[in-house]
């Protein structure tokens, strides 16, 4: 998922202080404890994409989550992967969240930390907040709208400590007459554009109006957090919690254990249960291993949430009993390789596309897992998308390919007997591997010598692919990359893959470093466009120019293919967060 950019747009003048009295949210959100979308464990493949499977308020055991490698950071406020994002709100409340729900019910958003969704103001350049009342930390200290603000200043203006997440806040809030340093650098500076009028109000002033800002604000970056208790770049040590659990022990690269927060009060918090005596977090584990556990009911959800391995795969398709309890899902995710224009002969359009035609994407669709884990892609929004329209500007015989139409192109681009680059991908992802190595061969064909780089996925965009001195010193002009929307719209697809303003010097998610003045524009108009119809057309429009700089080769709209254990309660397949399981109240029978 996930990353900054400047609004190039006419600061407006602070509106003013709305109070939100909102009712409350119980009648908004969606109580999973009610069976009646439920199913049993044996209800059939893809009954998660459509219910909640295995239903259960039973209380006791331990859930066990194994992931391969390890996430960028357990940190609310400075992580960008989809499963932290979901993970987290087990002990970070986020001002509104998605409920947990199945399919498209599964995209609803619902208030969390506060009891109503926002309030803007008339003229949209102001979204006012009320905190629910009663709301403690794991330490039984009350949670004020001073933490929330203190959250959105750690993650969105302190990229030397907090540099993994994105920084929508800092690009859309109102500037400060003096630019704010953060936190860290700025002992005793305010930040303006935010106000907390009272221990339960906030306010978020904007440069200009902005449809999404609910969903802007779902991020755990709107997670509480006291400053008193901030320790930087140490914090991910010891979280403070304001969800269902609190840590118990935290072992970099290692381990994670947390157990129930007593201070948690249901009477706040309508959505979740608190079912688990405990959650064991294993990191680095083989992904056949992960699944090996799974199979076996040892361990309950691979956190990662991208599906079981090839091998797994296919023992699972032999069995009917075991494909039974499967889920194939779309979840808003493009698998593509990214080309960057700063690196030369990329600078040059016609490399670009020659890079477009000579992919056999049939051949990468096989490495990633058949149909079964994608169809294939031409464009960059994906078709559960809205927004969405059906193009291929680099049209190729049953899409494997043309090597004629790739080396007409390098000629134009004065390259006519190829060059060598870089192609880099994830170590802990054998399928983007094996992906990788397929587009190496096909690029071969054409004279282009691409040699394959594997960088760990927690540091990927942070210190490899996404630092870009980092990619142009070491000559990476091709990148693996999926990406899923950041909230299920355009905007929360596009912006911070095409923005040129998104560009930053590490954790870029931009990686094709596009800074086209059109789509930049666009992107503003969408912004504050208030016709969702409206908004929708400019995001195809976006799409298609994308597509025309050739900047990105869409490989697979990706589906998940997640097998759920016997021994897992309340499982549900949501595309708000890329297809995986919803992991807020999810339990064990075990």
């Amino acid at each position: 998922m996930r990353r900054s950019r400047t609004v190039a747009l006419t600061a407006a003048a602070a509106a003013a202080v709305l109070v939100v009295t909102g009712c409350s949210s119980s009648s908004k959100s969606d109580d999973s404890s009610s069976s009646a979308s439920g199913s049993s464990a044996g209800a059939g493949a893809d009954a998660a994409t459509k219910g909640i499977v295995n239903a259960s308020d039973k209380k006791g055991g331990t859930v066990t989550f194994e992931m391969r490698g390890t996430p960028d950071s357990l940190d609310p406020g400075n992580t960008y992967y989809a499963y932290i994002y979901n993970f987290s709100r087990l002990y970070a409340r986020p001002l509104t969240t998605f409920q947990p729900a199945a399919g498209e019910e599964g995209n609803k958003l619902v208030p969390d930390l506060a009891e109503s969704l926002g309030t803007p103001s008339a003229d949209g350049l102001s979204w006012t907040y009320k905190l629910r009342a009663g709301l403690k930390y794991d330490d039984g200290t009350p949670i004020t709208s001073k933490d929330v603000k203190y959250a959105v200043e750690r993650s969105n203006f302190a990229p030397d400590v907090n540099s993994n997440g994105p920084t929508y806040f800092k690009e859309l809030l109102v500037d400060n007459e003096t630019p704010y340093e953060g936190p860290y650098k700025d002992k005793t500076g305010d930040l303006k554009s935010i106000e907390t009028p009272d221990d339960l109000t906030i306010v978020f002033h904007l440069k200009h109006a902005f449809a999404d800002f609910d969903y802007l604000v779902s991020a755990p970056q709107t997670a509480p957090v006291p400053q008193a208790k901030d320790t930087g770049a140490d914090y991910v040590k010891h979280v403070v919690s304001s969800g269902t659990y609190k840590f118990e022990s935290y072992e970099d690269g290692k381990q994670a254990v947390l157990v129930p927060n007593t201070n948690w009060d249901k009477s706040t918090d309508p959505i979740r249960k608190q079912l688990a005596d405990k959650l064991v977090l294993k990191m680095n584990i083989d992904q056949a291993t992960v699944d090996k556990d799974l199979l076996a009911g040892n361990a309950q959800v691979d956190l990662v949430g991208a599906g079981v391995d090839p091998q797994t795969q296919a023992q699972i398709l032999r069995d009917p009993k075991l494909k039974a309890k499967t889920d194939n899902a779309y979840g808003g995710r493009l698998v593509y390789t990214a080309i960057n224009t700063k690196v030369a002969p990329f600078d040059n359009l016609d490399c670009r596309k020659a890079v477009q035609y000579a992919i056999d994407k049939v051949s990468v669709q096989t490495a990633l897992g058949g149909p079964i884990r994608g169809s294939i892609a031409t464009t960059v929004l994906p078709p559960d998308i809205p927004g969405h329209q059906d193009f291929n500007l680099y049209e190729t015989k049953d899409n494997k390919g043309d090597e004629a139409k790739a080396k007409d192109a390098l000629k134009a681009c004065g390259k006519p007997d190829g060059f060598s680059t870089v192609l880099t991908a994830r170590t802990e992802r054998a399928t983007e591997v094996a992906a990788a190595t397929s587009i190496q061969a096909a690029l071969k064909k054409v004279g282009i010598n691409a040699e394959i780089q594997q960088f760990p996925q927690g540091k990927y965009l942070t210190d490899s692919a996404g630092a870009p001195q980092f990619t142009q010193d070491h000559n990476i002009g091709l990148m693996m990359m999926q990406w899923g929307a950041d909230w299920p719209t355009g905007y929360g697809f596009l912006q911070q893959i095409v923005d040129g303003r998104a560009i930053k010097a590490s954790g870029n998610s931009n990686l094709a470093q596009l800074n086209d003045p059109e789509v930049n524009k666009l992107l503003d108009e969408a912004a504050v466009n208030p016709d969702r119809a409206a908004r929708e057309k400019i995001y195809a429009q976006i799409d298609k120019k994308v597509m025309e700089q050739a900047v990105y080769v869409p490989l697979t709209d990706f589906k998940v293919f997640m097998y759920r254990p016997d021994s897992a309660t309340n499982l549900a397949s949501t595309p708000a967060f890329s297809g995986e399981y919803d992991y807020l109240n999810i339990g064990t029978t075990k």
